[in-house]
């Protein structure tokens, strides 16, 4: 019997994470919605106000990506552990960059050095439904064969790139050390 609980511990523990993540966003100041005052399933319209607002976006993607990498990270690290002690350290480290992100320092950083000029931080349910995003990567991270994973990421970056001109590589490279021939691209220049 003892034996048949120990992954309740583990989803609940993710619950936890998740909720705290969402409770400290609240008390951040973070809106629950949208300020248009409805939830979207999507977004697509990245220069727009209503961006990181709504269920999904593009950068939903990323997130996705992030799964992946936190499960090929924490099996490198981490393989001794139960896979589902790892999921819960994947959650705890996304929730973490969620609270992170939405962060005046963050948010004036991704409107300074980035071409998000209309950032102001996500939604909570936008973050909540980044979180799960990382989840479902990591997911499929533990359950698809390695070239798979691979692909997956590089047509993701790709795809989302040549829509968009942004992506998570991007993304990241732009966060750390913005170079003003990316930025002047990303602006359609």
């Amino acid at each position: 019997m003892k034996h048949r609980r120990v992954p309740w511990i583990w989803g609940n523990a993710a619950i936890v994470i998740i909720a705290a993540a969402a409770a400290i966003e609240f008390a951040m100041g973070r809106v629950p919605i949208c300020r248009c005052g409805y939830v979207k399933f999507w977004h697509g319209i990245v220069n727009s106000s209503e961006n990181s607002q709504h269920i999904t976006d593009w950068y939903t993607f990323s997130h996705i990506i992030h799964g992946i990498g936190f499960y090929f990270l924490l099996w490198l690290v981490a393989r001794r552990f139960p896979v589902s002690a790892r999921f819960v350290i994947a959650v705890l480290l996304e929730a973490t960059w969620e609270v992170f992100e939405n962060t005046p320092f963050i948010i004036n950083r991704y409107r300074a050095a980035t071409i998000s000029l209309d950032y102001f931080g996500d939604s909570i349910v936008n973050s909540m439904s980044d979180i799960a995003a990382m989840m479902l990567g990591f997911w499929i991270a533990r359950r698809s064969p390695v070239w798979f994973t691979i692909g997956l990421v590089i047509v993701l970056e790709v795809l989302v790139a040549a829509i968009i001109r942004d992506n998570l590589t991007l993304n990241i490279l732009m966060l750390i050390h913005p170079f003003e021939a990316i930025k002047r691209w990303q602006l359609g220049g």
